[in-house]
């Protein structure tokens, strides 16, 4: 038996709904790329990867305010710089993704989703422009059926928003889906929308250990999950959601 159906009472879900960088892909040398550009145009010193590393996570709005003040916390920062700096820094990233690269054991979990005929999406806090192209150039394109970008609807992660849109659009209970992410706000709109979380130890939690999180389960490889079940890490117990949740919050944001 697999991690994964060891998650789920033996049986596979229905749905697994995936974040995007940190967890399929390492993006952070070009976001840093990206970034040290707008710093540089800006008249700046450049912050470099292990900095962006620490500051990537909620969307790219965020890290430009980050860069912009040189830490996490960015309340500081004036709006209009900010928006300023967006425009550069979007215009930097768009130009190519030649250094980012899919994690080891991505694509052999993807494969073994897709042949059980399990829905697959991306859930992401990343523009929605980039997605589909970054997916596209990496060779991951054909793998999903939704794709959530942090500007598709009026929330992010970790609001639990985009997860009940996705699951809404696939016709599968919380019961019968899985989120698999990298960091805090991947884990809290899992557990905000009653629904299970698989955690990658080796993506962007500004620093922090994810298990610190409790998720489900953390793992260090993708290809763990449908691999056997011995060397299971819990780091929390596993959820099981109710339907109430769902139903509660698709009449509440029906208007």
């Amino acid at each position: 038996m697999t991690r994964l159906e060891q998650l789920f009472n033996g049986q596979l879900p229905r749905l697994v709904m995936f974040d995007l960088d940190g967890t399929l892909m390492d993006s952070v040398p070009d976001l840093a790329a990206a970034v040290d550009r707008m710093l540089l145009q800006l008249g700046r010193e450049p912050a470099g990867v292990a900095q962006v590393r620490k500051w990537v996570g909620n969307g790219a709005r965020v890290l430009v305010r980050r860069a912009l003040a040189g830490q996490l916390e960015h309340d500081s920062v004036d709006e209009a710089q900010a928006q300023k700096a967006l425009a550069l820094f979007t215009q930097a990233y768009a130009g190519g993704h030649e250094l980012t690269t899919v994690y080891p054991g991505v694509l052999e979990c993807l494969d073994w989703l897709r042949e059980r005929q399990v829905k697959l999406a991306i859930i992401t806090n990343k523009p929605s422009q980039f997605i589909e192209p970054l997916l596209d150039e990496k060779g991951l394109c054909g793998y999903f059926q939704w794709l959530v970008g942090g500007d598709t609807l009026p929330q992010q992660k970790p609001d639990p928003a985009a997860l009940f849109w996705v699951m809404d659009k696939a016709g599968v209970a919380p019961s019968a889906s899985l989120f698999i992410g990298d960091s805090r706000n991947d884990v809290r709109a899992a557990k905000a929308a009653a629904v299970p979380c698989v955690a990658l130890s080796y993506g962007y939690n500004h620093g922090e250990p994810i298990a610190n999180e409790q998720p489900a389960m953390v793992l260090d490889n993708l290809r763990e999950l449908v691999a056997s079940a011995s060397g299971l890490r819990y780091c929390g117990p596993i959820l099981h959601p109710a339907e109430e949740i769902r139903s509660w919050w698709l009449l509440a944001n029906s208007g």
